[in-house]
């Protein structure tokens, strides 16, 4: 059998050892491929091994060049295939400058070293001065090779300086929505994971820079307020402000649960006492807010987390105080169906909001009104295919009470209050928070919901979120992360 493979398009003869070299460089770049997408290496790791393949890679061209055995004046007229493997692992490995320029000095050498084999064994080769001009390109390029290493550095170091809100460096993208979107992030000096959600003004009707910087005084208002409410079941806030591209960001706590929303819709209505042992928890967050002068605005399903807070399970938090209002009793603006901006939700806004645009503590009870008998019912109270039906069946249609929609056993008494948040008339409703909660200590169930109870249902329906996770200074991978609403103006 001959000993070459003579390739029609070739002059010259391919040996099998050459074949067997470019064959092996095809499977090792594959596996370096899988290694740097698949390994759970630190990506200094990564990046040090990168360059040592590229240094592998570089002695095979080397003896690739040699096995051809070109006679000298040849080889003078060509460049070494090294020239192009030293630009293309420049650009693609984010490697210091320094660490690039001696891998590429290293690589470049490959050239002059298989020369020198070819030497031992007894090839005619050129002189060593002869050698080195022949492959002073490699050293060039060698050279030229810290110029992408350094701009790969600078759009890296860009990147990193762009994914930080404060203290908070951008790790992950949970989710996206109409008025911005929401980050998991972490603390650059503390061990601590946190959700960031930013919010463009343009996406919340800002069409000139005046209205852009009104909307950023108002966020800054709200968000120190929300920052001053001390109630363990509202959403803490660590941290906001205003970044270069005019892009307001509030950092909160990173919660570990699901929205009863999502609660609902996974396990259908909830039984009577563990809605009023969730209820008073949202009760104790909107009576601080609410002292303070502030109106949420929004109570709905997926602004109301239930979470695992150490040893405490079925833990409300309120979230998303972002459309939150001033108020010292009532105020007013434009009704939504003359044109003003709708800030809510339509399946839980007052009557009065739609009408007037009026807006107050009893706001927050009718929507309150709203989850509680949908956690009971497991519908909305109205159902309708656009925002401004539902708008008509909040002002003119009459709610059927949570218990004839629902199988469980429903007590007259919450019943009642229910019903109660839900009337049409602000004045005829509980006028304080502090009375939902005083109606509520007056109710009677068949059972009281515990944290007992609440941590077996748990560590039924969500294992991996009812233990305890190991101490670490990062998050774990894959946790469930409850965030906030980032559609609730949507």
């Amino acid at each position: 059998m001959d000993a070459a493979v003579r390739p029609l398009t070739l002059a010259f003869p391919v040996p099998y050892a050459r074949i067997v070299v470019e064959a092996v460089s095809i499977v090792l770049s594959f596996a370096m491929l899988a290694y740097v997408r698949l390994s759970h290496h630190t990506a200094q790791t990564k990046v040090t091994t990168a360059l040592g393949y590229f240094i592998v890679n570089a002695a095979g061209v080397a003896l690739l060049n040699d096995w051809r055995q070109l006679p000298v004046v040849t080889m003078s007229g060509l460049l070494s295939w090294n020239n192009v493997v030293i630009l293309v692992a420049a650009m693609i490995i984010p490697a210091s400058p320094r660490q690039m320029l001696i891998s590429a000095l290293i690589a470049a050498t490959m050239d002059p070293l298989s020369v020198w084999l070819a030497h031992l064994r007894g090839a005619n080769v050129p002189s060593i001065i002869d050698t080195f001009v022949l492959f002073l390109p490699n050293y060039a390029c060698a050279a030229v090779a810290v110029i992408p290493s350094q701009v790969l550095r600078r759009i890296g170091r860009s990147l990193r300086e762009a994914q930080d809100m404060g203290s908070y460096h951008l790790e992950e993208l949970l989710g996206r929505g109409g008025m911005g979107e929401v980050w998991r992030a972490s603390h650059r000096l503390l061990a601590r994971s946190a959700a960031v959600k930013l919010v463009r003004p343009e996406l919340m009707g800002a069409a000139t820079v005046a209205d852009a910087d009104t909307l950023i005084r108002r966020f800054h208002r709200e968000a120190q307020a929300t920052a001053a409410l001390n109630s363990p079941h509202t959403i803490r806030l660590f941290d906001f402000g205003v970044t270069d591209d005019r892009t307001f960001y509030y950092v909160m706590e990173l919660l570990a649960g699901c929205d009863i929303e999502s609660l609902v819709k996974s396990t259908g209505p909830l039984p009577a006492d563990r809605v009023m042992f969730l209820l008073r928890q949202v009760c104790h967050s909107l009576a601080e807010a609410h002292a303070q002068g502030l109106v949420h605005r929004d109570i709905t399903p997926r602004n109301i987390y239930v979470c695992r807070m150490g040893l405490d399970y079925d833990f409300v938090k309120v979230l998303d105080f972002g459309l939150v209002s001033f108020s010292d009793r009532r105020s007013t603006g434009q009704s939504i169906l003359n044109g003003g901006h709708m800030a809510g939700t339509p399946a839980f806004m007052a009557p009065e909001v739609i009408l007037e645009g009026a807006v107050d503590a009893r706001t927050d009870i009718y929507a309150l009104g709203c989850v509680v008998y949908y956690l009971l019912a497991g519908e909305l109270v109205f159902s309708a295919e656009t925002p401004m039906k539902m708008f008509v069946q909040h002002l003119q249609s009459n709610p059927v009470p949570p218990s004839e929609r629902s199988e469980l056993p429903i007590p007259a008494a919450l019943d009642a209050l229910v019903m109660a948040c839900l009337d049409k008339d602000p004045a005829l409703r509980p006028q304080t928070i502090a009375e939902v909660q005083e109606r509520l200590e007056h109710i009677k169930t068949a059972s009281s919901w515990t944290n007992g109870m609440a941590r077996g249902w748990w560590e039924e329906h969500l294992v991996e979120l009812s233990a305890m996770p190991e101490l670490s200074t990062t998050m774990p991978p894959n946790q469930t992360l409850a965030t906030l609403d980032i559609d609730a103006a949507a």
